[in-house]
Order: structure tokens, then C-alpha cells, then sequence
């Protein structure tokens, strides 16, 4: 109680949503089992709650996440997302703004569970200068803290991607360093990528394994794009040049991700989603880079541990110890 007197001391209605939002979601929990037996249930519903109870326990015994009553659980939000989550990052400049939270640490990002109070704070930086993002989000995690359910929010997507999602939510309890969220979300990602395969791969979906690669190949080529332009913008941005001159460069240099990644998109053998369509802008960028803007250095780990997971979690764990600097540096040094 005195820390929840504190905090709404400081940011009142910030902390009284996201209590109020997160008492009302888990209020709505009901067991899998108990979802699974219901005869109102549907049999899409059942099917997929079927499936992530087996695919919990794999990542139990296989991928070594944590066993608790995490995603073991279904709640109905009756939306379409979970909450709403705001990216900034100033107009000349490559570095997120950060929020700061007691139990997360700093994160490039702020969360709402009602989309018109995240789209009027994404106004409010807009008018203040910023680059904005805002966005719905179908997961939600609370590392840990409580026994987080599996949404309805989570249920449109593939069952590949559905799965996938929770691995990289339970990675967020295997692991989570205050304030790196760049580490956290490509920590996460990959422990998603290996999981999905071995998933896959002991199922005995060869078809499905084969279109998850060819997807996660997809991103990588897309990611790939994205690389050499946050170089080019760092550089005009350290340029001493007017302001409506640097503007205008910098929206050259989106435009052209776009139209390359356009290119891209088009050359596939399937329809697949262009994420880099304009309007771009720096929040765009960073929120991009935090879900894998790292993730080649942990390919770069899981590679030199020979896929063995106890080895991965290891130098993970050595590398959350470091600094901030040090980190860094050592990722970079990994992603090459």
C-alpha cells in the first residue's frame, strides 16, 4: 500500500490505468482446462488452447523457460488488443525516449490500456517536436510478477506465431535486465527462433519448419535494409546544417527504405506485410531495433554454444551482468 500510495503520488492517473487495466484482465482468468471443457467453448478456441498447453510444457522441458502458472490460463478481453503502447524518439536523433517503472526498469516505451489516452500522449510528443509511434499490442507480460494468461488478443495469429509469442514472453521471466530494452526484446526474440524450430522440428512439421524459415529469412532481409540507414541518418544528424535542409534529407533517405523494402516485398512468392511503408520516422526505427537490432549477436551465441541452451542462458546471463557499455560493446562485437 505504501508503495502504491507513492507512485500514484507521482504519476496519479499513469499508475491508476495500468492498475485498473491489469486487475480487470486478470479477473477475466479462467483455466485451460476448464475453457477446454466448457461446451460454449468453440472448437477454434478449443484447438489453440490444446495446443499451447502442449507447447507450454515443451518449453518447460525443452527450452528450460520457467514452470509456473504463467500461460496457463485464458482470458477474454472482448478487443482487439491489450493495450496500446507509445514510441518517441526526438525529430535529429536515433535515441528512444524512456519512461521509467519500479519493477521493469527503463523502457523505450509507454504503455495504455485505452488506445485514446496512448494516441493523445503520442499527440502531446508530436506537438512537442518528437517522432511518434503508437500501436496496439496483443501480448502482455508482467515478467513474471503475476500469472499472466494467454488473450483473445493473442488468438488470430498462426498457430506457429501464437506459439512463438509465448516463448518469447517466458524468456522475458528467464531473463530481464532493468533498463536494456534492446537487450531484453532480441534476448526474447531468439529464444522465440530456436524454440519455434525445435517446436517444429519434434512435431514433425517439416512444411510448417520450412515456411517459418523462409519467413524469419524474410525479416532478416528486411532488418538488413534497416541497418545502413540508421547509419546514414546518425550522419546527417551530426551534420551543422538547417534544420528544413536536414528535414528534407531525412525524408529522402525513409523514402528510399521504403521503396526498397516495397521492392522486396514484391519479389516474395506469397503476400507478405511491408512494416517498412511509410511514413517512417525515427520512433518507427527504434521500435523496430528493439526486437532485433541484437538479435544477430545471439545467433552469433546460440551458434558458438552448438544450439546447447544451458551454454546460450550462461553467456546471456554474464552478459546482463556487465555494464550498460559493456554490453553493448560486446554485442556489437557478437553481431559482426
Amino acid at each position: 500500500m505504501a508503495l502504491l500510495f507513492l507512485l500514484l503520488q507521482v504519476e496519479g492517473c499513469y499508475y491508476l490505468q495500468a492498475i485498473r487495466g491489469h486487475t480487470d484482465l486478470m479477473s477475466r482468468r479462467r483455466p485451460m482446462a476448464e475453457v477446454i471443457a466448457d461446451d460454449e467453448s468453440s472448437a477454434e478456441l478449443k484447438s489453440k488452447l490444446a495446443l499451447l498447453m502442449e507447447a507450454r510444457e515443451f518449453a518447460v522441458t525443452e527450452l528450460l523457460l520457467p514452470d509456473n502458472d504463467s500461460y496457463r490460463s485464458y482470458a477474454d478481453l472482448e478487443r482487439d488488443y491489450v493495450v496500446w503502447n507509445v514510441f518517441a524518439a526526438p525529430e535529429f536523433e536515433l535515441e528512444p525516449k524512456t519512461w521509467c517503472y519500479p519493477v521493469a526498469g527503463c523502457v523505450a516505451y509507454r504503455g495504455y490500456f485505452s488506445e485514446a489516452s496512448a494516441r493523445a500522449l503520442g499527440k502531446k510528443l508530436s506537438d512537442q517536436g518528437f517522432d511518434v509511434a503508437v500501436g496496439g499490442v496483443s501480448a502482455y507480460s508482467t515478467l513474471g510478477r503475476f500469472s499472466d494468461p494467454v488473450l483473445n488478443t493473442m488468438l488470430r495469429w498462426s498457430d506457429v506465431e501464437l506459439v512463438a509469442t509465448m516463448f518469447h514472453e517466458l524468456a522475458h521471466q528467464k531473463l530481464y535486465v532493468k533498463g536494456d530494452s534492446e537487450f531484453n526484446e532480441s534476448f526474447a526474440t531468439a529464444v522465440a527462433e530456436i524454440g519455434i524450430g525445435r517446436w517444429l522440428a519434434t512435431r514433425g512439421e517439416s512444411d510448417r519448419l520450412a515456411a517459418h524459415n523462409e519467413e524469419k529469412q524474410f525479416r532478416r532481409s528486411m532488418m538488413a535494409l534497416v541497418a545502413p540507414v540508421r547509419e546514414k541518418l546518425a550522419a546527417l544528424y551530426d551534420e551543422d546544417i538547417d534544420e528544413q535542409t536536414m528535414r528534407d534529407r531525412k525524408a529522402t533517405i525513409l523514402g528510399e527504405l521504403s521503396a526498397s523494402a516495397q521492392s522486396l516485398v514484391e519479389a516474395q512468392d506469397e503476400p507478405v506485410y511491408n512494416w517498412l511503408a511509410p511514413p517512417l520516422n525515427n520512433a518507427r526505427l527504434v521500435s523496430l531495433n528493439l526486437y532485433e537490432g541484437r538479435l544477430n549477436a545471439f545467433s552469433t551465441i546460440a551458434e558458438n554454444c552448438h544450439q546447447d541452451l544451458d551454454c546460450f542462458y550462461a553467456y546471456a546471463e554474464e552478459l546482463a551482468g556487465l555494464s550498460r557499455e559493456e554490453r553493448s560493446s560486446r554485442l556489437g562485437e557478437l553481431s559482426q
